[in-house]
């Protein structure tokens, strides 16, 4: 029976120090930590080897719960894995304790909270997008995929798109988007 601690910030510039910080002083043996978001679970490679390596009375400790999630379904299912295995999750800074139903429904109604929150900031987001759009001082994420170059190589080199995809390092979607009517002779039967 161990206690492990859960850090995570959004942002690369971000520092989890302090969350670190209360983890070991709530008696966390083991801590991983990512700056990743917390709006999926895809990518948080740190919170998947951490799960996959919880075991029965062990205890997840982690500051506040949408450090765990950020969505509501997403802490539900974390939530019932962790349950179905006999692992408990505390927060530090929240009265939690899933093991009974106050406990459970403080728990849900946290992760509504931190699902809103999530998504007011996404609304504040795009209305400050659509803002700069109407002032035409938006100007965007700068493209990634070099259309010229998907073009040379279709052209030039004659490479099918799934050739093209392997050379530059990115989705045939990302191909068919620069060339909409290319269709290699494997694609066409």
């Amino acid at each position: 029976m161990a206690v492990y601690g859960y850090a995570r910030v959004s942002a690369t510039d971000q520092d989890y120090s302090i969350q670190e910080h209360a983890l070991r002083a709530a008696g966390c043996q083991v801590i991983r930590s990512e700056k990743r978001t917390g709006t999926k679970l895809e990518g948080r490679a740190e919170l998947d080897l951490l799960l996959q390596f919880l075991r029965e009375g062990d205890t997840l400790v982690v500051t506040r719960v949408d450090r765990l999630a950020r969505s509501l379904r997403d802490l539900q299912n974390i939530v019932h894995e962790l349950k179905g295995r006999g692992v408990a999750l505390k927060a530090t800074e929240q009265p939690i304790d899933t093991s009974t139903a106050a406990g459970k429904a403080f728990l849900d109604m946290l992760g509504v909270f931190a699902e809103f929150e999530t998504n007011l900031r996404r609304e504040r987001q795009m209305e400050g997008i659509a803002a700069a759009r109407a002032r035409d001082v938006y100007k965007g994420r700068p493209p990634t995929i070099d259309a010229a170059e998907i073009r040379r190589l279709h052209d030039e080199e004659k490479l099918g798109p799934a050739a093209i995809a392997r050379r530059l390092g990115i989705s045939r979607s990302s191909v068919y988007r620069v060339v909409p009517n290319l269709v290699s002779k494997v694609e066409r039967g």
